[in-house]
């Protein structure tokens, strides 16, 4: 995994998880739902590049 994806995979991440906090401290399931779809989005690129590394070794 190189290491600009790392950045991109946990910046998605962490974007998201301040949206979804974001979305429930002001009561907006629209910001929130926006929010989890795309810390899971980061969580999945990650999973996705781990799986890449272990078939290179």
């Amino acid at each position: 995994m190189s290491t600009s994806d790392k950045f991109e995979a946990k910046g998605d991440e962490l974007k998201g998880k301040a949206k979804e906090t974001v979305g429930k401290a002001t009561d907006n399931p629209d910001l929130e739902a926006e929010g989890t779809a795309e810390k899971i989005k980061g969580n999945l690129k990650q999973a996705v590049e781990k799986v890449k590394d272990a078939f290179k070794k």
